[in-house]
């Protein structure tokens, strides 16, 4: 059910266009469009900005969220538990159409921006909708993950910091923050990961005038018929995904390593 659909992936962005399963030729040919393409590389890289900015955005607002639930009676933690969880029992697009209501003319939020004087201002079909759809969707995964290892942390050692004479900053930098970095860097991979890939925030938040890579290999299966480009889009995305998380999961050795130490 894995390997053979990726197995499928591969071989066809490695094939020309019409060729059968059973008799083909091989090519390199779409690997070098797409590098060659001067537009393409431009998706490519929006896609990796965009999703970079959402990681460093859900972390940012993740962190602290994740602290304060940690820090918080066990029934009250149960609560703001829930109700970060329970938005995300509905539908990805569905929560995602309800943004459009949100932020277009005349919607919710430019009634509450006109009710306080500051006016209207056109943020639907903008990188700045985008972005907000991406934050708001994949938020939780950060927030879930930095919590669970802060909730993990032996508590001794921030009464023993404390016993020590260190500040509560120092002992954050020098104790809690490291002691989460596998909750950070398990949030990260989440986060990033599928933000990198998405298509249907963009195409609806964008209004298809913000491209990313996952609508470029929507339209290349969907709407052209080049399966075969399309194929060899996934399998290079696929690789950087790949790298990624090798990248990330290296840190993650070498803090464990170093706290060993």
């Amino acid at each position: 059910m894995l390997v053979l659909p990726m197995a499928l992936i591969a071989l066809y962005s490695i094939t020309r266009h019409g060729n059968s399963i059973i008799s083909f030729s091989l090519t390199l040919e779409h690997y070098v469009k797409f590098f060659t393409d001067p537009d393409f590389l431009t998706v490519l890289t929006r896609s990796l900005w965009i999703a970079f900015k959402t990681t460093v955005i859900c972390l940012i607002l993740g962190y602290p969220i994740a602290y304060y639930i940690s820090r918080s009676r066990e029934k009250m933690q149960g609560i703001l538990l829930m109700c970060i969880t329970i938005p995300t029992w509905i539908n990805m697009l569905v929560r995602t159409y309800a943004w459009i209501g949100i932020m277009s003319e005349g919607g919710i939020l430019s009634t509450i921006l006109s009710f306080f004087g500051l006016g209207d201002f056109e943020l639907l079909y903008t990188e700045t909708a985008v972005l907000i759809g991406m934050v708001y969707n994949f938020l939780p995964f950060m927030i879930l993950q930095i919590n669970t290892s802060l909730c993990k942390m032996d508590h001794s050692l921030l009464e023993a910091s404390a016993d020590l004479g260190a500040t509560p900053v120092r002992t954050f930098t020098r104790v809690t923050f490291p002691l989460s970095l596998p909750g950070v860097i398990s949030g990260i991979n989440l986060v990033f990961l599928p933000a990198v890939s998405s298509f249907f925030i963009p195409k609806l938040l964008g209004g298809g005038q913000y491209f990313l890579i996952g609508n470029l290999i929507e339209n290349q299966f969907i709407t052209v018929g080049e399966w075969n480009f399309g194929s060899a889009i996934s399998m290079i995305m696929a690789v950087i995904m790949m790298l990624m998380m090798m990248a990330v999961n290296k840190i993650e050795t070498r803090n464990a390593g170093g706290k060993e130490e």
